[in-house]
């Protein structure tokens, strides 16, 4: 997708057609709760509440609207084209939107403060498709647009603020439903996702408000409008809990195309100041949407990438850092970036577990599954950065068989410092062949070094395996265990209208994760005080069930936990500062100082898109 437009452009010209057959699929299954069986009847005369209704789907839904009247608040020329309209005579009920989306495909020929009257189809739009577990935008399609008159103001703004969004984030969906909310008759007053929903397409406005979700790629920012809502110290907004939402995070965008105006760049913790106001949205990549036809100005609070303190000469230092999909062709620009932070904001530690290092030709499919080398030019740049000359040891997967980028074959690749660390290798390892729990009651070895953990468990099927080393530092065995265990990929967004949304992606982790703490059991059997470190993108939360799985037992302790609650994270993700990085130690490591570095999550200009992760401790 060109970067000259926000990512809101997949919905295409071609939306069209897939509206109506989202629509028509809708109304076979019954799937969109309040939906007409007369759908081929005329509504003359509606008014754009009528159309909205007081569910999240409209009363109409199917319906051939005529003499739909409202003042134009906001136009968009690209991606989803259309413009909003509202209706400047609310009704009494705050359950019912004044504004309507009115969906074009081609560039709309109406100006904001015209006065239209509409005809057109009233549907339901499911950003992402039915399967994606997201709400549905009530819109009106195929429209025949008559202007009445030109020049009109825009209807005042629903001011959006810390008092006027509930505390509560849901209600919990209908049971006899499948746990949708679709159904649901809003109340606005006591739940924040209705209360956003009841300003569907309505014009709002928000004041200075600080910024929780970096610049992306797709020129959109996240800002909460609570600035005490699960706060840190750096300014995100912490995600605590599944039942303790972030309410006051929302999405911006802007109405204006990126080649009339670039959009601002801003890091966590900036402010986007003055007014921000145009059209609330709704769209795949984040659910309820600002999208601005006035922005406002982004001020730079002066957030610093953190730097780790060194270890001393007898604590180890051993880092976990997710660097994105790195191969060959990167640029070279991306290899120093990464190494020097490294040296220097992870301070050179002894042992590096890198997820994410790309085959030698990267996701060119073309059966290569070697990786020296990635490795090669980035421990080049390490050296190049002031750093030690790390060696390095992994296991080359089976072409295509752990997931990612179609041929780029990811994979875990320790990076270690002979000058302070020795690798105990034990050969015999490739990408079938487990490594398992060897030795004599007080002394446990791995049969294997490298190795990976139980390969053929279809637990990591179309996953990467998780990668074991066995290390020695002053003279003490330390066992480490590199893993990337399955993504988040197909998961219901938070705004879904499932509630609590569907998390299906955990089924694979859970069983990632049994099987990782099966083995940790088997190493702590034979030696009580072995030192364990279970390290990597876990791509879950401290608090999931996932975590439970790891540390079933006692055999692990996630020891993020030791942080404060404000400083649990390393991934930022639509405003929610989250834990998808961990290391977890045995009951072995009694001592420990644990930091999440946080140099790329927060940060519009990034390396990759994980914090790194540092334990230091003495064996």
């Amino acid at each position: 997708m060109s970067s000259s437009i926000p990512r809101s452009a997949g919905r295409t010209v071609a939306r069209s057609a897939a509206v109506s057959a989202v629509v028509a699929s809708a109304l076979a299954a019954g799937l969109l709760a309040g939906s007409s069986s007369a759908a081929a009847e005329d509504a003359a005369g509606v008014r754009v509440h009528d159309i909205q209704g007081t569910t999240r789907v409209s009363p109409l839904v199917g319906k051939q609207v005529t003499g739909v009247t409202g003042i134009v608040t906001g136009v968009r020329t690209y991606g989803s084209r259309g413009f909003w309209i509202q209706d400047p005579e609310a009704d009494a009920d705050p359950a019912t939107s004044e504004g309507l989306f009115v969906f074009t495909s081609s560039v709309p020929t109406v100006a904001v403060g015209d006065a239209v009257s509409l005809s057109g189809t009233v549907t339901e739009y499911v950003p992402g498709g039915l399967n994606s577990g997201n709400q549905s935008l009530t819109q009106l399609s195929k429209p025949v647009v008559t202007v009445l008159s030109q020049g009109n103001a825009v209807p005042a703004p629903v001011t959006i603020s810390a008092w006027s969004v509930p505390d509560a984030y849901a209600p919990e969906g209908d049971p006899a439903a499948g746990g949708s909310v679709n159904g649901l008759t809003l109340d606005p007053e006591t739940y924040a996702l209705d209360y956003y929903e009841s300003l569907e397409g309505t014009n709002v406005r928000i004041g200075s408000s600080r910024v929780v979700g970096a610049t992306d790629p797709y020129a959109e920012l996240w800002v909460t409008v609570k600035p005490w809502e699960n706060a840190n110290r750096r300014g995100g907004t912490v995600y605590g809990s599944y039942e303790s939402q972030n309410t006051g995070r929302l999405q911006i965008q802007s109405l204006t195309p990126l080649a009339q105006q670039p959009f601002p760049k801003a890091n966590v913790g900036d402010r986007l100041t003055g007014t921000t106001e145009g059209p609330l949205d709704f769209n795949q990549f984040g659910g309820y949407t600002l999208t601005a036809r006035t922005l406002g100005t982004v001020v730079d609070r002066g957030l610093e990438r953190e730097t780790t303190d060194r270890q001393h000469k007898n604590e180890l230092a051993v880092a976990t850092y997710n660097v994105e999909n790195l191969d060959p062709s990167d640029p070279q620009e991306k290899f120093d970036a990464l190494a020097k932070a490294v040296v220097h904001n992870l301070a050179s530690p002894d042992i590096l577990a890198l997820e994410e290092i790309q085959d030698n030709t990267g996701a060119k499919n073309d059966g290569t599954v070697a990786a020296d080398q990635t490795v090669k030019k980035f421990t080049d740049a390490i050296v190049a950065a002031g750093g030690p000359a790390y060696a390095w040891r992994s296991v080359d997967p089976e072409n295509n068989k752990d997931g990612g980028e179609p041929g780029g074959n990811i994979r875990q690749v320790f990076l270690f410092n002979p000058e302070r660390v020795s690798f105990t290798d034990r050969a015999g390892g490739d990408a079938t062949t487990a490594t398992a729990v060897t030795g004599s009651k007080g002394h446990a070895a791995l049969t294997v070094s490298p190795g990976r953990i139980d390969p053929a468990n279809t637990a990591w099927e179309s996953s990467r395996k998780p990668l074991a080393g066995e290390f020695v530092f002053r003279g003490r065995t330390v066992f480490v265990i590199a893993n990337h265990f399955g993504s988040k990929g197909g998961d219901e967004s938070l705004v879904s209208h499932h509630q609590p949304p569907n998390r299906s992606s955990e089924a694979k982790r859970l069983l990632q994760a049994q099987a990782v703490n099966a083995f940790v059991k088997d190493i702590v059997a034979l030696e009580k005080q072995a030192d364990v470190l279970v390290v990597g993108d876990i791509n879950d939360f401290e608090f999931s069930g996932t975590t439970q799985a790891l540390t079933d037992g006692g055999a692990l302790y996630p020891a993020v936990k030791s942080l404060p609650r404000g400083e649990r994270y390393s991934y930022v993700y639509q405003g929610n500062s989250q834990v998808l990085d961990q290391i977890l130690t045995s009951p072995g490591v009694h001592h420990f100082e644990y930091d999440s570095v946080h140099i790329n999550a927060e940060f519009a200009d990034q390396d990759s898109d994980h914090d790194p992760q540092v334990l230091r401790f003495r064996p």
